[in-house]
């Protein structure tokens, strides 16, 4: 007989090595490197065909039945429309999120909608005692008879309390948190949450229980546990928000019964979450007079417009190295940006300091928003500033020239129903001709600044 050798194997990629190591060879990935056995010199063994019959067997297309696996709503319209219109029946969800962003809080609100609807839910607790998650439901007000609680870490036992309960919907809170007796190793770790997750899902599909199951994350912000966990799931969501604000977002990362490029938008209170469906006010930080330094974009978070101000102070400095500092902006953006408004438009800033930042803590990525950001801070080196009821929104190329973005009617529809007269974009054909029409609409400063204005 061969003698049974051992093989260390990478539970993310599948790459081996005949010696342990802390990182994967092929990934790079750092822990996921475990021994396996494996005996040689054994002939390799044909696989049997199964007998399938009755309703195992395939069937065309036209003729499997939809109304089963409609979407049936949460109650919470914002969670339902990054959803692409509710749970379907035998889906495995994955919300993750960065720790204390409220995604226990999230799902105990879906949770709480649900068992009002008289559908019997089941939340199953890894992390938390079940007087720790009754306390917290009554400070958001999901109390329900239909809402059970278990507090649990072992997958055996999760499954006994599904029998037992026949819930409508699981949400297992989380999924790094539980374990298998049939895989080796500690809670979190790769073999572990592939174990857990497939088990799941396998019970999800064939009692078509929709299942919702909490992930963490690591410090670069992925999904703790292996890639596979990914891929399996039906829906992959992120939670994300900044701790010091009370905004937050709910994107879809994969969805297979909806739309990935939807946006949902809460806010976080003293008596749990709230939904927000429009947003228009929480980026906006509107005072009786314009104030220099200040300009209105149209961000587009997935299909949804909305009006985001972004505020720029210019100030003299003595630093040889002047201070370029940004918030809620890219600082690389930023910089080009600054050399663009000095070569093109004329406007010395290279002595400056300059400092940009958006209001509501919301995050700007998108090209659209470089015109905006251009404009305040031309705004804050003349001192001279923009009206009220202008907005600006265009990608500046390195030659001055501001290009057409995606969405342009949505935006300035957008501009328009919330008061928006004057609108700048790519029509303006240059960034200097941006910036003379956009200070021309302004409040000129006070005699008394008009010196340090126009040097």
């Amino acid at each position: 007989m061969a003698k049974p050798v051992s093989n260390f194997r990478c539970t993310e990629c599948g790459w081996t090595t005949v010696k342990w190591a802390g990182r994967c060879g092929e990934c790079q990935q750092w822990g996921t490197v475990m021994e396996v056995s494996a005996s040689t010199g054994l002939a390799a063994r044909s696989l049997k065909p199964t007998l399938v019959s009755g309703d195992g067997i395939a069937r065309p297309i036209t003729h499997v039945d939809t109304i089963a696996v409609a979407h049936w709503p949460t109650g919470i319209d914002e969670f339902d429309r990054v959803l692409g219109g509710g749970i379907v029946p035998g889906a495995v969800i994955l919300l993750s999120g960065e720790p204390g962003v409220g995604k226990s809080t999230l799902l105990l609100e879906v949770a709480s909608k649900a068992a009002g609807a008289k559908s019997r839910v089941l939340y199953v607790s890894g992390e938390e005692s079940v007087s720790q998650v009754r306390l917290r439901a009554e400070r958001t007000g999901a109390l329900e008879s239909e809402l059970f609680l278990a507090a649990e870490t072992d997958l055996a036992t999760i499954l006994g309390q599904i029998d037992a309960i026949k819930p409508d919907l699981v949400i297992v809170d989380s999924v790094q948190t539980i374990s298998s007796s049939l895989s080796d190793g500690i809670a979190g770790q790769p073999g572990q949450v592939r174990e857990v997750a497939s088990t799941l899902i396998r019970v999800a599909k064939d009692r078509s229980l929709p299942i919702l199951l909490v992930g963490h994350v690591t410090k670069d912000g992925t999904i703790a546990g292996p890639r596979l966990l990914e891929h399996i799931v039906d829906v992959v969501c992120q939670f994300e928000g900044d701790r010091h604000t009370s905004l937050r977002f709910v994107r879809a990362l994969k969805n297979r019964f909806g739309p990935t490029d939807e946006v949902g938008c809460f806010e976080m209170t003293g008596d749990g979450i709230a939904e927000v469906p429009d947003p228009s006010g929480l980026f906006l930080s509107r005072g009786s007079e314009p104030i220099s330094g200040t300009c209105v974009t149209v961000a587009l978070e997935g299909r949804r417009a909305m009006p985001v101000e972004v505020q720029a102070l210019v100030a003299d400095t003595s630093a040889p190295n002047p201070r370029r500092v940004t918030n809620g902006v890219d600082s690389s953006r930023v910089a080009m940006l600054l050399a663009i408004l000095e070569r093109r438009a004329e406007i010395q800033l290279s002595n400056k300091d300059v400092y940009v930042s958006t209001v509501g803590g919301v995050r700007l990525t998108e090209p659209a928003s470089d015109l905006a950001i251009a404009l305040a801070i031309a705004s804050a080196a003349k001192n001279m500033p923009i009206a009220h009821d202008v907005a600006a929104f265009g990608e500046i190329s390195l030659a001055g020239e501001i290009r057409p973005v995606s969405a342009a009617k949505q935006r300035a529809a957008e501009a328009g129903r919330l008061g928006f007269r004057t609108l700048i974009d790519a029509s303006s054909g240059s960034i200097a001709a941006a910036v003379a029409t956009a200070l021309n609409t302004g409040v000129a400063p006070r005699e008394a600044e008009l010196d340090s204005a126009f040097p």
